[in-house]
């Protein structure tokens, strides 16, 4: 399932793509002796240099003091040096699509801090998320909705909020639509723009696919779970929004990190959906982005690194640039 994905690793914050499950061959960076000309120097970096000084302080430890008196001294310091070792390996993350986005930015942040460490990231929908997270073949599952009262043995935590923009065609007049139109709209009780404000046309009703968080969320909060009459059911967030610019009487959704300019976001009860009026509540189509853990599994040193991270005040700012809401600030 991680192998269908894609693998970004960072380098001083330089983003580069690469094949899951291609990198290097064993030995590959084993010293081959003295040769003449260039030798390539291995980058030392902070933490390295911690463990460097802290081995350093062993050997001293060691050739200062004798008996237990040097053995006891060195132990302690190679576990200082131990601590402070550098993680690395990979942490396998898939589910939202909607979480792109929010994932890219984390994971470009996190490797400032890690740069060893390797996060893949599967976009499968947030169905697909959790049960990775269930069955142990992700570490972390991405889900753009609340965990169901039956997803159980994982746990939820939310680590950023997202609104669900209501987009229409940049042509459309349409500037609010309540919740209530939304909801007689998506069930074909409203079917053309005239009833709503708008010029004389049929909707076109554009969703997502069953099983997406996006849809889940939208027909959750409008209340029309499964009752939508849709045009179009697409598989990816980007393709809702390409359907909406193509076709002036289509309407759709899609999460407010990935809408641009190409759309126009229609207000909702007089209320426009930014941070702001989602952060306080005010903007009533909004969504949380929730990291899925398996309650059995202890997660691996770089999963629970990077989980910390998404979940901290310093990443509130990476969390905004992606165009989500920062629930820790």
């Amino acid at each position: 399932m991680v192998a269908a994905g894609w693998a970004v690793r960072y380098n001083k914050g330089v983003p580069r793509e690469t094949q899951q499950g291609k990198g290097k061959q064993p030995g590959q960076n084993k010293r081959a002796g003295p040769v003449e000309g260039d030798i390539m120097m291995k980058k030392i970096t902070r933490r390295s240099f911690l463990s460097i000084c802290g081995a350093a302080a062993a050997a001293a430890a060691l050739t200062a003091c004798g008996g237990a008196a040097s053995s006891t001294a060195a132990s302690s310091a190679a576990a200082s040096a131990s601590s402070t070792a550098a993680l690395s390996g990979n942490v396998a993350t898939g589910g939202s699509t909607s979480m792109k986005n929010v994932i890219a930015a984390l994971t470009e942040g996190f490797a400032e801090i890690e740069p060893d460490v390797t996060i893949s990231y599967d976009p499968t929908g947030s169905g697909a998320g959790i049960t990775g997270a269930a069955d142990k073949t992700l570490d972390i599952g991405l889900s753009s909705r609340a965990l169901k009262a039956d997803e159980t043995g994982v746990t939820g935590t939310i680590v950023a909020l997202d609104g669900i923009a209501i987009i229409v065609n940049k042509d459309s007049k349409v500037e609010d639509l309540t919740v209530d139109q939304l909801k007689q709209m998506f069930t074909g009780e409203i079917t053309n723009w005239s009833e709503a404000g708008g010029d004389d046309g049929e909707i076109v009703l554009v969703g997502r696919e069953a099983g997406s968080g996006t849809r889940d969320g939208f027909e959750s909060i409008v209340d029309v779970k499964d009752s939508c009459k849709y045009a179009q059911e697409l598989t990816a967030t980007g393709a809702v929004i390409s359907a909406v610019e193509a076709n002036p009487l289509a309407i759709g959704y899609a999460s407010l990190s990935a809408v641009g300019d190409t759309v126009k976001a229609v207000t909702v009860g007089g209320v426009e959906c930014s941070e702001e009026t989602v952060k306080d509540g005010s903007y009533e189509v909004q969504r949380p982005f929730v990291f899925v853990t398996n309650d059995s599994v202890t997660l691996s040193a770089q999963a629970q690194a990077f989980f910390d991270f998404a979940a901290s005040t310093d990443a509130a700012d990476l969390i905004r640039t992606a165009g989500a809401v920062p629930v820790n600030e």
